[in-house]
């Protein structure tokens, strides 16, 4: 499916039975729910498909351990078989991830112990194995860089991993599976109205300025911590929903973690949890919570943060991260949905839906483990009010895009039974079956891939988030932006100044994610 034909299925489709405003986690989740029930749907994204918050993930599927400790039993026990039917229909991009959470006082191993047998029984059949109490050895031999000073054992639990842009990527794929459409780079700039009602949408071609009106029975707005400027779209004096919060990680090589299991400290500084995990051959660091006045597209992780983080590590881990060892660091933001004063790290990360008079539906709040049931509370609700046919949903057991339970190397992984596809490009062309730069893991079959089968447009699309070079080296994929650049435009027929001009925006953009 080509970025032309999107179009002309938008010029000319009278009427939709839906358009989701939003290509993040809950807008494609919704995509793929509503097409997969026979509705013809539309999703539209101002930027790329996962362009913010659910592409900065900590890269887990799992049920919240920090929600368990706050009580909150059902979003827990809800995420956890969410986390179970994700990796049966995605075994391709969810893998079981084991965790190690040390233990330093004796009173924190039956502590630690018992709330994470709770976290296994939850889980129920779905479950990932059960949890248990190591000793010091045992704890020191799964995360042989644990801090050894005080340490009196350990606990071992699981949860899962995922790459999130990819999982987006698999949703919008999914989603065109099944009969919808889905265009990026085409942002919403006004809400139709009739007789004061919601029933439609003003769209301008990023790319072409060619405007757009599309019509629907019902219009969703799922665009994260940007919910509210939708909202305001539909009447201005809305009140704010959102409250966002900021969570950065850093990317460090797998020295500081070499084998198999992550490591958890349960209780940070600040009250957080903090993760160090391996992922794509790199270690992912993290996370902060910080309240931030306003949502930015490119949020920048604040000096205190990454501090916060570097100190941490060195408490737990023998070696403390130098500038120097930070092969990225990248933010994001959550959108918590406000819940009176609160800190933001108190704050509910259960999703909300909120009608307005006018009919648009606003959904926020959540979290990536929860998306398809997001999605599915999301159309039932739609149908209850009358918006859409009442059909049933069929998620919880749909396989996604590429499904496959075979295990491929760790770049191509991500492909699922795709990944044939990517390599007969090489074979086609030798030429592609070269790497975009001798530090990442990357060819330049996987660019092509992206742009004729992934709607990738942009430099940044590739390298962002078709791939992930951008988040496990930054500087190298500074350096593999020429090279990315030419591939495109010689398969969309861009000039010379394109190129430029994408290297250039590249550059200024991952310069926010490397450490000087």
């Amino acid at each position: 499916m080509n970025r032309q034909s999107l179009l002309e299925r938008i010029s000319t489709t009278d009427r939709w039975d839906m358009i989701v405003i939003g290509g993040g986690a809950t807008g494609l989740g919704i995509a793929v729910d509503a097409a997969a029930r026979g509705h013809r749907t539309l999703l539209v994204e101002a930027y790329d498909f996962a362009k913010g918050t659910s592409s900065r993930a900590t890269k887990l599927v799992h049920g919240g351990v920090r929600y368990l400790a706050q009580g909150n039993i059902s979003l827990v026990y809800e995420a956890l078989h969410e986390r179970g039917r994700l990796l049966a229909n995605a075994p391709h991009l969810v893998r079981v991830l084991p965790h190690v959470v040390p233990a330093y006082t004796w009173y924190d191993l039956p502590f630690y112990g018992a709330g994470l047998l709770l976290y296994s029984v939850l889980a129920g059949s779905l479950g990932f194995g059960m949890s248990r109490i190591v000793s010091k050895a045992e704890s020191l031999r799964l995360a042989p860089t644990l801090s050894q000073q005080g340490l009196k054992g350990g606990v071992v639990y699981f949860d899962g991993q995922f790459d999130d842009s990819r999982l987006a990527i698999t949703l919008m794929r999914t989603a065109l599976d099944h009969g919808a459409t889905l265009i990026n780079h085409m942002p919403v700039t006004g809400l139709v109205h009739t007789n004061g009602a919601i029933s439609g949408v003003q769209l301008t071609d990023s790319e072409t300025g060619q405007t757009y009106t599309a019509h629907a029975n019902a219009v969703v707005n799922a665009t994260g911590v940007f919910v509210d400027a939708v909202r305001s779209m539909d009447k201005a004096d809305v009140s704010a929903l959102v409250t966002p919060s900021q969570g950065i990680h850093i990317v460090v090589d797998r020295s500081f973690l070499p084998g198999d299991h992550a490591v958890m400290i349960p209780k940070t500084a600040d009250g957080r949890v903090l993760f160090a995990l391996p992922w794509h051959d790199c270690v992912v660091i993290g996370t902060t919570d910080t309240g931030v006045p306003r949502a930015e597209l490119e949020p920048r992780p604040l000096a205190a943060e990454i501090e916060f983080v570097l100190s941490h590590t060195e408490k737990y881990l023998t070696r403390r991260p130098q500038p120097s060892d930070i092969r990225s660091v990248f933010a994001g933001l959550r959108p918590l949905v406000k819940r009176g004063d609160g800190a933001t790290k108190t704050l509910s990360r259960d999703h909300t839906i909120l009608f307005a008079e006018s009919g648009l539906m606003t959904i926020t709040g959540g979290k990536w483990t929860t998306y398809r049931h997001m999605a599915e509370d999301a159309v039932n609700q739609l149908s209850a009010r009358g918006f859409i046919a009442n059909k049933p949903c069929i998620t919880k057991t749909l396989r996604l895009h590429g499904f496959t339970t075979v295990r491929d190397s760790d770049s191509m992984q991500v492909y699922g039974s795709d990944a044939a596809a990517v390599r007969d490009l090489a074979t086609h062309n030798p030429a592609w079956a070269a790497l975009i730069h001798p530090d990442l893991p990357y060819t330049q079959a996987e660019v092509i891939y992206a742009v004729r089968t992934e709607l990738a447009r942009t430099v940044e699309d590739v390298l962002s988030r078709r791939t992930r070079a951008l988040l496990i080296n930054a500087q190298a994929s500074c350096a593999a932006a020429p090279v990315v650049a030419a591939l495109i435009a010689a398969e969309l027929g861009f000039d010379d100044a394109w190129q430029a001009a994408q290297v250039a925006e590249y550059t200024a953009l991952a310069e926010g994610y490397i450490i000087r």
